[in-house]
């Protein structure tokens, strides 16, 4: 699993700089998915070991980052998407993009880390 957080890491990275650059470079918070990024990729790293308890510290780890990640991009999804509606105006397009596949990466990668633990669980190796 500390693989797949690799892969995660560097779409989440790769998702952060679009959508920075893709703003023309305005605004700083898209930079956000890639921080989340190098986060998972730092820690993913040092899963990667073969110290069992290590690798669980740092994936239960990994898994914080992106339920956090995923509640509160899901959050900022919901409220940017209200107060777009209530002052009738229309959504940054870049930013609702970014904010919605930033929730859907990280909920996926959640999923998979739960289904991972579980299996774990199940198969004794815990």
């Amino acid at each position: 699993m500390a693989k797949v957080t690799l892969v995660f890491a560097v779409l989440l990275i790769v998702l952060g700089l679009a959508g920075f650059f893709g703003t023309g470079s305005a605004h700083p918070t898209a930079l956000i998915p890639a921080w989340i990024g190098l986060a998972l990729g730092l820690f993913g790293a040092l899963a990667i070991s073969p110290d069992e308890k290590r690798r669980k510290l740092f994936m239960h780890i990994n898994v914080t980052i992106a339920l956090l990640g995923a509640i509160g991009a899901g959050a900022e999804l919901i409220r940017s998407s209200h107060a777009n509606l209530v002052a009738h105006r229309a959504p940054n397009l870049w930013a609702m993009y970014s904010k919605f596949t930033l929730e859907m990466l990280l909920f996926l990668y959640v999923l998979l880390c739960v289904r991972s633990f579980i299996n774990a669980r199940r198969s004794g190796k815990v």
